[in-house]
């Protein structure tokens, strides 16, 4: 996986294993060192809502998700670097959630605003990326990922909602890229049958 400069797995591990025996302090050195690697997440994450996009910035989503991960990580307390950023991509996703819900929801002003370029936007992410659209369709494939068994359920929501790739994902648990592939094949195909073939994120 990807880190910066004195910011080593073991490193950042060591952290996170002090916090987990009482030293709770160190969250705040740990969410300093992972900063940068936090706002990649959270600018590949927002590429994946771009009526979102339209409105928050990068920044603002970091902002709000650092402010969540620094309220949680205390009952949350992850043991490893593997469940630190697994969790931190939840926080992320539920910012961009929430943040959807805000502009788009039935008191949003962004509800209301409507331009022929935010459609033509919209219709080009779509041909990039599969994704849920709508807040109800959000939530349901939400639910059902949530649901999902717990080696696919952790490779699929590294690699769809954290942004990262198969490999990095691979690194980090310690498998194969092999193994990595087949448990999200193995999410997609359960995602798929879920919505009876009709997943919206497979349109």
């Amino acid at each position: 996986m990807n880190t910066l400069p004195d910011n080593s797995p073991s490193d950042l591990d060591s952290l996170i294993a002090r916090a987990a025996q009482g030293d709770e302090h160190v969250y705040d050195e740990l969410l300093e060192r992972c900063a940068e690697r936090l706002r990649q997440l959270a600018a590949r994450m927002l590429r994946n809502f771009p009526r979102v996009r339209r409105w928050e910035e990068t920044d603002d989503v970091l902002q709000m998700t650092m402010l969540r991960l620094h309220r949680s990580l205390h009952e949350v307390k992850p043991t490893s670097l593997r469940e630190f950023w697994l969790h931190a991509a939840t926080q992320i996703r539920r910012t961009l959630i929430d943040f959807a819900r805000h502009h788009y929801g039935a008191h949003g002003g962004a509800a209301h605003h409507h331009s022929d370029g935010e459609e033509r936007a919209i219709k080009q992410q779509r041909a990039e990326v599969d994704r849920p659209e709508t807040l109800v369709e959000w939530a349901r494939f939400h639910e059902i990922v949530e649901k999902l068994p717990s080696e696919e359920a952790e490779v699929f929501q590294l690699v769809w909602y954290g942004g990262m790739t198969q490999t990095e994902v691979a690194d980090l648990l310690d498998v194969s890229s092999r193994t990595v592939m087949r448990r999200v094949h193995r999410a997609r195909l359960l995602i798929h049958s879920a919505f009876q073939g009709q997943s919206p994120h497979e349109e």
